[in-house]
């Protein structure tokens, strides 16, 4: 067997966000790209790689719950208003520069969606952000599956003039009735099959299966909860009536994504289980977006909803760091409710709360190191590691802009 990987990160303040809280001058031991020790006494073994920390800041890589990172081609399949079918895995664009720079500002995982033009849109792709693998290897592969759903002006179409002729649904109760009918079609596809299984088991002979309708395959699993609904909506009305619509037909939404009205219904969220990904301060650029305040994530956490800071920007998702520091700033947020904000919240959110968003022994060694404290106005980014692995350095980067081809490795 070939020797473990080790990697130390030693010297730094760590902000684990899990159970040890904070440790100064503590180390971060590193085994096979799993994390096999935290503390302030950690023994290092010898021949590993020691990165220097001291004076720094260490905490876990950042998760963006809202993304669309690495699909610019891929984001509206606006043809219906539900297309589950559609996968946003099959069209991930590695080279895509994005991935990198977001590593510069220690995000490491992103939940890349599909956009906002439909009722029921596409399947969503988490990803881990290992610059420079293929597509198949970016997927974060033990993630649960998701799907986007939206509501509000983007699907009835109202603040844009799409290519082609109308569609439905034009209002939100249109809206409603889009959700209402697709899963009655897939409760009764569902009922097909579990006849036809029950049929299987019995027959002496073959049977003819149920045709396989690809889309309704998708709602079906959503029904069975084995597909998590991340739902882009903006005012409180269509948040209670997604509620609504989910606890009649027996599924969870796992988050609201933007729910920038959500301060309104804060109790209704937190009773259905729901998390929500929201913005700071980001409003007034459309009508649905007119009764945001900057007080809306601090409200919603005091209710118990699991509040995370999404991007919906390849520029903004590189200083997620600064968008939960405001959270602090707008409500009185504690400093570690801060953080969980863009860790362990988005982790819980995306249901890979076992593998990130905390530094803790067993979990994935998905590391940011900040020169200074991460809500500190003068902050950056130095290095973050995804799997124990440097993915971006910022020594490094300098060095190599002002290299040659040869010595900076070749061009790409």
């Amino acid at each position: 067997m070939s020797a473990p990987i080790l990697v130390a990160i030693v010297g730094g303040t760590i902000l684990t966000v899990g159970p040890l809280g904070t440790i100064e001058k503590g180390t971060v031991l590193i085994r096979d790209g799993k994390i096999a020790a935290v503390g302030r006494d950690v023994q290092v073994p010898a021949g590993g790689t020691v990165i220097d920390a001291t004076g720094r800041f260490v905490m876990p890589g950042i998760i963006d719950a809202h993304s669309h990172t690495a699909v610019e081609e891929g984001v509206n399949e606006c043809t219906e208003s539900v297309t589950a079918e559609v996968r946003v895995a099959d069209v991930i664009d590695h080279h895509d520069v994005a991935i990198y720079r977001e590593l510069a500002g220690g995000v490491t995982t992103v939940n890349v969606l599909h956009g906002s033009c439909n009722t029921i849109g596409g399947q969503n792709a988490v990803l881990k952000l290992r610059w420079g693998k293929g597509p198949e290897e970016l997927l974060f592969k033990e993630a649960p599956r998701g799907i986007k759903f939206a509501l509000g002006e983007n699907v009835k179409r109202s603040n844009f003039r799409a290519p082609g002729p109308p569609r439905y649904p034009a209002t939100r109760m249109g809206v409603e009735v889009v959700l209402r009918e697709h899963f009655r079609e897939a409760q009764a596809y569902q009922r097909e099959w579990e006849e036809y299984e029950k049929k299987l088991k019995a027959a002496k002979g073959p049977l003819v299966a149920p045709r396989k309708n690809l889309r309704l395959e998708v709602l079906k699993d959503v029904l069975e909860g084995k597909v998590q609904v991340h739902a882009h909506c903006y005012r409180a009305d269509e948040i209670l009536m997604l509620i609504r619509v989910a606890d009649e037909f027996g599924f969870k939404v796992r988050t609201f994504q933007h729910v920038l009205e959500g301060y309104k219904v804060a109790s209704e969220i937190a009773r259905h289980g729901a998390g929500a990904s929201t913005f700071s301060d980001w409003w007034a650029y459309k009508m649905e977006a007119y009764d945001a305040i900057p007080y809306n994530a601090a409200i919603m956490a005091a209710h118990g909803v699991k509040v995370s800071m999404n991007s919906d920007s390849d520029e903004l998702a590189r200083r997620l760091y600064w968008e939960a520091a405001k959270a602090m700033k707008y409500g009185g947020v504690s400093e570690a409710e801060a953080l969980r904000m863009v860790t362990i919240n988005p982790a819980w959110q995306l249901g890979v709360e076992n593998r990130v968003g905390s530094l803790e022994i067993g979990k994935d060694a998905d590391v940011a190191i900040f020169s200074q404290h991460p809500f500190a106005p003068d902050t950056r980014v130095e290095t973050t590691l995804v799997d124990g692995v440097v993915y971006f350095d910022r020594a490094r980067d300098l060095a190599a802009r002002t290299a040659s081809p040869a010595q900076a490795g070749g061009s790409r």
